[in-house]
């Protein structure tokens, strides 16, 4: 079940559900507006001939901090790491969704490719997969309203929480966009 506003109010005041910052502004009938942090991700592609998911490229991706008076340009085809200014945390009997906000996908920006999904348990800042799929570049300023978050109650509590240690979880804790670890990954 998807929470109301009411209900997101009423978890946040027990602090059950964490965002941080938030105003009442932010929150809308079945969900949260969140805004963009300053940090991107950019690929750096004369380091290496291809990406291999299973072992670590250092220098793979650089660095690039924005600011409201020089924003981030996004072009065409560009895909680049970004995250949230605020940071989530989430009890063990509650999972939330990253979508984009359609206005901004009526540009063409996206802001996921497949990682929308938070797990119960979770802490951090989120990692924004930024796509721009219009013909034009998009101006991504540091503040603006990027995504929305919701939230949905599970049946029971997990077992295993996001972040517990036979798990591995390899982004617990993150603070600015984190380039993948999927190298890190159990076999």
């Amino acid at each position: 079940m998807v929470l109301s506003d009411r209900s997101i109010r009423q978890q946040m005041a027990a602090g059950r559900i964490v965002v941080d910052p938030c105003s009442e502004r932010d929150i809308q009938p079945s969900s949260i507006d969140l805004h963009l942090g300053t940090q991107f991700q950019v690929f750096r592609n004369s380091r290496y001939p291809y990406i291999d998911p299973a072992m670590e490229q250092q220098g793979l991706m650089d660095a690039v901090e924005a600011t409201t008076g020089e924003p981030f340009v996004l072009h065409p085809g560009e895909f680049v790491l970004g995250a949230t200014i605020e940071r989530i945390e989430l009890p063990d009997d509650i999972v939330a969704r990253l979508e984009g906000k359609s206005s901004l996908g009526r540009l063409g920006l996206l802001i996921h490719s497949t990682a929308g999904y938070v797990d119960p348990g979770w802490l951090g800042t989120l990692t924004l997969e930024l796509s721009n799929v219009a013909n034009l570049p998009i101006v991504l300023t540091p503040g603006m309203a990027i995504g929305q978050i919701s939230f949905m109650q599970m049946t029971t509590p997990v077992e295993r929480p996001y972040g517990s240690p036979e798990l591995g979880s390899k982004y617990q804790g993150q603070v600015e966009p984190t380039p993948s670890r999927s190298f890190r990954s159990r076999l």
